[in-house]
């Protein structure tokens, strides 16, 4: 008999499973483009799926263990039957496992078991091990979030918004924003060429967005950070379609503050205010249209969207400035999916989208000290993205085995060219002898104006008399090839077996990416003014000694890397109540140079992955759950551009000069000029492959460890709880300090030659780690193998990330909510791939480990530490026709650095200026003063920060199909600092710096945001 009391708690299991929302804490790897439907039933039943959207049908018959599932299941609402009895209905999403169980003999049925709704996604689910965020497309339309990727990411648990010179990125866990992993529909979308992009599906177009921040399984790698995977939406048998715009108009937008110096060493610039943001304007309009439905009944589906975005801002820069912009993007993005049901057995589909950018940055003359608009000085072009193809088959060769097969190319750009004012254009082919001249006084290939950049406190806010350049069209100092682009051939295979209480899941991934790289300096050189107190002073006394640095650089390569994984996974049912995960995967990387010679190359770098997840009770209301896995990360092609390729980087200080030119802001030189000296041995000379790196290197990877629980309180509220460490156990940067192998060189007896293309200055290693390194000493050809002691080179990197995160959803009929609290920790030496002290985007040759003496007093608080985040959003239904929404950020700042130069040093500045954890900025201190340690992190915090957004939607009862909602982001126009600039002193001369602590970002400020959309 069964009782009221078993009845009861099967009913509250199945809310449950309707209930556990997005932070539910996690949700077994099923798959990264579908889900699954399982449960139990009586041995020999048979069990029926059936999809009214699109007439997708399959059956199984129950185990002897009388359990069922049915995996690789595409996403979308679907009825459950058993032998044909009553339907039930479940809502599949990706990554989880809708649970329906049956009762056997005359069981008492629940009837429209659901899983559906706003925030009705992550079932506390027993198999599972990760740490899953999921959020639905009619989540996000409820809350007030930006239409992108990183937004919507950022609403996770563990994750914080990384510095802005790396743009819209994310960073998860502790670790960089350029070790993450982007994927649409199964194929990899990110920008491998550093890691710090990826490409873009129009955002209207994603049904729903996974965000992993921890635990995956074995079937995802090549990341330390996270993983973001999109699916997109697809047409079904019932035609739909709408259109929609959205608009935030710059009349209703407040403007960021206006940053001033805050330096107290430079005392007559303190409050001055350096960049007036009061007239910047900024609107914001994209329009989208979109239809799905079948082109053959249950058989052939089609869904497509184009999206018209136009982005314009109006930029008035630095007070000090020669010159301002008006920037337009202009965004018309298009996708197309495709689905074909062959049979039952055999489903094919096809998804192709576009995001191609292209920004338009025309710049005009400003006076000096004022806001105004004079003579046209040009236009920058800038492209960036470009077309994505992705073709997938899935089989269900039985009804215990699938298999899945998926192939995808995809491009992206990234060009630049210039337009001066008489229509000639510039442009870089990435040729280096079309860039560079010896002579600065010479017309070079790559024309246009040069980059001047002027540090000097005394000058700067003179109107008349100043230098800069009037004509400064990049957005720094290098100029993108105009043949620069990525592209990447993508090809993997995946199959799960169900053997008894075993899940297996087992595939291979192949990932081949190549890359066209060059830059340069427009008009051949960059030059930086620079005052030098020669009695020490740090306060201008008139006795200053005016320094320009003279620059040059050129490169231009291509480069690629081939990439091979493996795993294999088993989800093994021990018990009823517990579930034990292993799984393994094996990495394998090559990199190659232009010539298609590897530099780098590690074979099977194993990852082991463990976990498990105990139903405590046994009615999926309360879980405890655990994992431990290794994580490795690809080297990025990158490295090879400064590193095996032909390069030029080149400078010298001179203060012979009597003024500058009226128009160019260059220099008039007198007298002889200093030579010109080698930056890292970058002569113009290919460096040898065989050369550039340590023989002996691993890759950089990192050990992950995380406990966690998550109980259902009541039939509407859901309780987490997860702790995480993440040591970094092996870091890859180089080490440009040529002095250890010298010495290990001499101690052999064996005479060399610096620089020649087999003797670099710069080399990949594991920083701490013994290096073997080859070297042609002499440049004939003939190689020596010498091993270099690692504390010669550097200590060894440590990262550490330590997390308690705790999160409780809440999911009514009219009404959701989600909160999360993160408190953290992450210290270490080194940021990771990248570096936010000083907005270094290099990838993995970071200036971190470059010399010994840059690793002094580096261990610290790292940038990315947010020790305290608050996050929480939801939505309520006051009537059919209204809904409010709301999302509450509160987080603590990040730490502040001081960095200067290292004095004395053989007599003088180090070479690499002010790139050392030490501040001499005191009144006795500058060039001729010593410099003290201040050791990272010490400097104290930014402030806290805190956003309200909110939104109000109005869906009207007699016109069906409309909506008008309006989002108003960071309500109380909250404007505190986000990031300041932590260099303290002149690199060239160790004076002090009037920009030192002044604010690089703020939070964005109050803005207003309109959409009206119809669907049909």
């Amino acid at each position: 008999m069964v009782t009221r009391e078993f009845t009861k708690s099967l009913k509250r299991s199945a809310l449950t499973v309707a209930l556990g929302l997005c932070f539910a804490g996690a949700v077994q790897a099923q798959s990264n483009t579908a889900g699954a439907v399982s449960g139990r039933a009586a041995s020999g039943d048979t069990v029926t799926i059936s999809s009214p959207e699109t007439g997708y049908s399959r059956t199984v018959t129950v185990g002897a263990d009388g359990s069922y599932r049915f995996s690789q299941v595409p996403l979308g609402r679907y009825t459950v039957t058993r032998n044909g009895g009553s339907a039930r209905n479940a809502t599949v999403n990706v990554g989880t496992s809708a649970n329906v169980d049956f009762l056997s003999g005359d069981a008492v049925t629940l009837d429209a078991i659901r899983v559906v709704g706003a925030g009705a996604v992550n079932p506390v689910d027993v198999s599972s091990v990760e740490s899953t965020t999921i959020l639905t497309a009619e989540q996000i339309a409820k809350i007030p979030v930006a239409q992108d990727t990183t937004a919507v990411a950022l609403l996770a648990p563990g994750t914080v918004r990384g510095d802005s010179a790396f743009g819209n990125l994310a960073s998860f866990g502790g670790s960089s924003v350029a070790e993450n992993q982007y994927f649409v529909n199964g194929f990899n979308v990110t920008n491998t060429f550093r890691s710090l992009n990826f490409s873009k599906v129009p955002f209207e177009g994603i049904a729903e967005q996974q965000v992993k921040t921890g635990g995956y399984g074995a079937e995802f790698g090549r990341s330390l950070g996270g993983v973001v995977n999109q699916i997109t939406k697809r047409g079904t048998n019932e035609f739909k379609g709408g259109a929609n715009i959205y608009w935030s108009p710059d009349a209703l937008r407040e403007s960021s503050p206006s940053p001033a110096y805050a330096n107290p060493l430079v005392a007559a610039d303190v409050g001055v205010v350096y960049e007036d943001n009061s007239k910047d304007e900024v609107d914001l309009m994209r329009a989208n249209l979109w239809a799905g439905g079948a082109l053959v009944q249950d058989k052939l589906f089609a869904y497509g969207l184009v999206s018209y975005g136009k982005d314009d801002y109006t930029t008035w820069g630095p007070t000090d400035a020669f010159t301002n912009r008006d920037r337009a993007v202009k965004n018309p993005t298009w996708l197309l999916k495709f689905d074909w049901n062959i049979n039952d057995d055999n489903l094919l589909e096809l998804t192709a989208f576009s995001d191609e950018q292209k920004t338009t940055s025309t710049v005009y003359d400003q006076t000096v000290g004022q806001l105004d608009r004079g003579a046209y000085r040009g236009k920058l072009f800038d492209t960036q993205g470009g077309q994505n193809y992705v073709l997938k088959y899935t089989g269900y060769l039985t009804d215990d085995f699938t298999l899945t097969a998926l192939a995808g190319r995809g491009e992206f750009k990234r060009s630049q060219r210039i337009e001066n004012p008489d229509g000639s254009s510039v442009t870089y082919s990435g040729d280096i002898e079309d860039a560079y001249t010896t002579d600065p006084t010479a017309s070079t290939a790559l024309g246009g104006c040069p980059v001047v950049i002027d540090v000097r406190p005394n000058y700067r806010k003179q109107a008349t008399g100043a230098y800069g350049s009037k004509c400064n069209l990049t957005d720094g100092a290098l100029l993108q090839a105009e043949n620069n682009r990525d592209r990447r051939n993508q090809y993997r295979i995946d199959a799960e077996w169900l053997l008894g209480n075993h899940q297996l899941r087992f595939g291979v991934d192949i990932d081949d990416y190549k890359s066209v790289a060059g830059e340069a300096n427009v008009g051949g050189w960059l030059w930086r003014y620079s005052t030098r107190n020669p009695n020490g002073s740090a306060q201008p006394d008139g006795d200053e000694i005016d320094v320009v640095r003279r620059q040059s650089t050129a490169r231009g390569t291509t480069v690629s890397l081939k990439q091979r994984a493996y795993y294999i996974e088993d989800s093994w049912q021990v018990t009823d109540n517990f579930v034990a995960y292993l799984g393994a995967r094996w990495d394998s990387f090559k990199n190659l140079s232009e010539s298609g010679e590897a530099f780098v190359e590690i074979k099977n770098q194993f990852g082991p992955r463990l976990g498990f997840a105990w139903d405590v009770n046994g009615d999926s209301t309360f879980k405890v759950y655990g994992n431990a896995g290794r994580y490795a990360l690809p080297l990025t092609p990158s490295v090879a551009v400064r590193g095996s390729s032909a390069s030029i980087y080149q400078r010298s200080n001179n203060n012979l000069f009597s003024g500058v030119d009226p128009v160019t802001g260059v220099p008039v030189l007198t007298g002889p000029l200093r030579p010109l000296s080698l930056i890292n041995g970058e002569d113009g000379r290919a460096h040898d492959p065989a050369t550039i790196a340590a023989t002996n290197l691993k890759p950089m990877y990192q050990d992950e460890f995380i406990l966690g629980m998550q109980k259902v309180l009541t039939d509407h509220l859901t309780l987490g709880a997860r702790g995480i460490a993440r040591e970094l156990k092996a870091a890859i940067d180089d080490n440009c300090d040529y002095s250890p192998i010298a010495a290990a060189a001499d101690a052999a007896g064996k005479p060399y030659v610096v620089p020649n293309p087999g003797f670099p200055y710069c080399r990949l290693f594991n920083p701490g780690e013994d290096a073997v390194y080859v070297t042609d000493l002499l440049g004939d050809g003939n190689y020596t193998t010498l091993t270099i002691p690692g504390n010669q080179l550097s200590p060894k990197a440590k990262r550490n990330y330590r997390a308690l995160e705790l999160f409780l959803d809440g999911n009514w009929d009219k009404f959701f909510f989600q909160g999360s609290y993160t408190a953290s920790w992450n210290k270490g030496n080194t940021e990771g791939g990248v570096k936010s002290d000083i907005g270094q985007g290099d990838t993995n040759t970071t200036q971190d480990f470059d010399y010994l003496e840059l690793t002094v007093d580096t261990y610290g608080y790292l940038p990315n530490d947010r020790r305290h985040a608050l996050k929480l959003f939801g939505n309520y239904d006051l009537t059919e026709e209204w809904s409010f929404g709301a999302n509450l950020l509160v987080q603590s700042g990040r730490p502040i650095n001081c960095m200067g130069v290292l004095y004395p040093y053989h007599g003088g500045i180090h070479p690499y200026g002010s790139s050392f954890m030490r501040c001499g900025t005191t009144p006795a201190g500058g060039r001729d003063g010593p410099s003290a340690a201040v050791p990272r992190g010490t400097k104290g915090r930014l402030p806290w920060t805190n956003s309200l957004d909110l939104n109000v939607a109005f869906r009207p009862a007699s016109l069906s199909g409309l909506q008008v909602k309006m989002d108003v982001f960071n309500v109380f126009n909250a404007h505190k600092v986000t990031a300041v600039s932590e260099t303290a002193e002149d690199g060239a001369t160790g004076s002090p710096l009037s920009t030192y602590l002044l604010p690089r970002s703020y939070q964005s400020p109050r803005s207003v945001r309109f959409m009206v959309q119809y669907d049909f």
